[in-house]
């Protein structure tokens, strides 16, 4: 097991979080709204039950891209992204390491993301990240609270 020289968390930003709570809140005042009309009809109980359907759909949505996890060891870099948006790299494949914005103009949004410049994306917010270019691939962008540390650090090695 490599030690690890380098560990951040990054939460999703405020405008997930924002977002996230007003869709919530949306599906609980429509299911409930539907409920205290006192119909027992079976439209209703499907529109309830596809309702809160929705609802646990994006609230395991947003536990999965809660946050970014970086780790750096001794010859790795690991960026995991809820369960399913893993990557790591050796740190020898990476030929720079340079710290950017990651915009809204640049990548349409936040999570997983494609940007125009050819770049896979992993944000939490629009903000600092940190942009790895590989000897073979894609460029790689993350969010990061500390992208100066991270690419002091990968350009050492």
């Amino acid at each position: 097991m490599e030690t690890v020289s380098y560990s951040e968390w990054v939460p999703a930003g405020a405008l997930v979080k924002g977002l996230m709570v007003m869709f919530s809140a949306i599906i609980v005042f429509v299911t409930f709204g539907l409920f205290l009309q006192g119909r027992t009809s079976g439209e209703n109980i499907f529109g309830l039950a596809f309702g809160w359907g929705i609802l646990a759909l994006v609230l395991f949505l947003f536990w999965n891209y809660r946050g970014l996890k970086i780790q750096i060891a001794s010859s790795k870099l690991f960026v995991n992204y809820g369960l399913f948006n893993q990557k790591s790299f050796l740190l020898n494949d990476i030929t720079s390491c340079k710290r950017i914005k990651a915009s809204f103009g640049r990548y349409w949004g936040v999570g997983v993301r494609y940007g125009f410049d050819g770049s896979l994306a992993y944000t939490t917010s629009f903000g600092d990240a940190v942009m790895v270019i590989l000897k073979k691939g894609r460029p790689f962008v993350f969010s990061s609270h500390n992208p100066k540390e991270i690419c002091d650090i990968i350009n050492q090695a």
